[in-house]
């Protein structure tokens, strides 16, 4: 038994996962190899290994003859007969080839095939580590800030955060602990390139998976999302069984999920409704924390008009649009938002509410104003005056709205 070469073989496939058959297959290349330099070739070389005990043993098979002509391939009767006497003329001799005696050329050739072959399959082993957690998340540990990347060590493999895949004003040290996204892994001849990203809207997806015990058994699914990285994430959230409620399962017990998922973000604001197959509906929960008076969805054309009151205008719309186009990519909806007077002026609001508010004949005031937000974020021309109490009053919604649905 080789003892050490099993020794060696053990220590392989533990601590890099290669297998064994592998490494003993490159042993058996290796050895014709360096039978080729030895002697010129190695068409006529046998290799014999025991997979069980590792020993092996090499053999050149030749021609017995009467006349030597070629030695590579042929060998007199008279050498055979020391061999085995029971050899002939016209038989196939098999001749030891003792390894020990290569030159220093053909053994160093031989042992760098054996290292290249560990190469290529612990960059292989490597590769289908991290190809199996693709579009998952992994914690990687931040080692260095290369220009504006960010060199992260995940384990066995380094990835590379590049500058657009940074949410921007996140600011990491060295040593600090971090999830990310597995946007994409690629083979190449140096190992594994894994491309990761803290901006995916799927890193939420993932996050709320690992804590919520709901979504990750599928009881509850999170339909859509849409992402402004390090600003405010707007989900919507759908339950397979009527007695969970998917808002509540998300949020948990005094915020406790969602809070763990925001700090995660670095503080992220995530906003989460409930999904309805109604679009009108859908819209109206996606632009919460405002209050809506009507919605008028148009499925075919993708379009949608919405009213709000005037007092929750600019909450509709959102500080900088955002609140507007968030819903929009959420719903994949273009919305038209018009508040109550600029939807009188314009007769757009419902009779029957219309009654309801006394204001049936009552003139309207003039102007063309109107809001087009689609799922691109583009937005026509809007002039909003925020008051300086306008994100205070956006968060004091906010609180009431997750209070509500819970």
């Amino acid at each position: 038994m080789n003892t050490e070469l099993m020794e060696a073989l053990t220590i392989l496939e533990k601590e890099k996962n290669i297998s064994r058959d592998v490494m003993m297959d490159a042993i058996e290349n290796s050895l014709i190899s360096a039978c080729k330099n030895h002697f010129g070739t190695a068409d006529n070389i046998k290799v014999i290994m025991d997979r069980e005990t590792c020993d092996y043993a090499v053999y050149a098979e030749k021609q017995v003859v009467e006349e030597v002509a070629d030695p590579a391939f042929e060998i007199s009767l008279e050498e055979a007969e020391k061999i085995d006497s029971a050899l002939q003329v016209g038989d196939i001799a098999q001749i030891p080839v003792k390894s020990k005696e290569f030159g220093r050329i053909a053994t160093q050739n031989a042992k760098n095939l054996i290292l290249q072959k560990i190469r290529e399959e612990e960059r292989k082993v490597v590769f289908d580590q991290y190809f199996e957690k693709e579009r998952d998340i992994v914690t990687g540990i931040v080692q260095r800030y290369v220009g504006k990347n960010i060199s992260i060590n995940l384990g066995r493999a380094d990835a590379m955060l590049t500058e657009n895949e940074q949410v921007k004003g996140e600011n990491f040290k060295p040593t600090d602990r971090i999830k990310l996204y597995v946007v994409e892994v690629k083979n190449t001849p140096k190992g594994p390139k894994i491309l990761v990203s803290r901006t995916h809207p799927e890193l939420v997806k993932r996050l709320f998976e690992a804590e919520v015990s709901e979504v990750r058994e599928g009881i509850v699914e999170i339909k859509s999302i849409a992402r402004e990285a390090g600003s405010r994430t707007k989900m919507a959230v759908w339950s397979n069984d009527p007695n969970v409620d998917p808002v509540g399962a998300c949020v948990g017990m005094n915020g406790a999920r969602v809070n763990a998922v925001v700090q995660e973000l670095r503080g992220e604001k995530i906003d989460i409704i409930n999904w309805d197959e109604n679009p009108a509906l859908l819209i109206e929960n996606a632009l919460s924390p405002a209050k809506v008076i009507s919605v008028m969805a148009d499925p075919e054309e993708k379009v949608a008009s919405v009213i709000v009151p005037d007092y929750q205008l600019s909450l509709a719309i959102g500080k900088e649009g955002q609140n507007a186009r968030l819903a929009a990519r959420l719903t994949g909806y273009k919305i038209d938002i018009k508040s109550e007077t600029q939807a009188i002026e314009a007769g757009d609001l419902p009779e029957n509410y219309m009654e309801e508010m006394g204001l049936m004949g009552e003139e309207g005031y003039t102007g063309d104003y109107e809001d087009e937000y689609d799922e691109d974020g583009a937005y026509g021309d809007y002039d909003v005056n925020y008051d300086e109490n306008y994100d205070e009053a956006y968060e004091s919604e906010e609180i009431e709205f997750v209070e509500e649905e819970n």
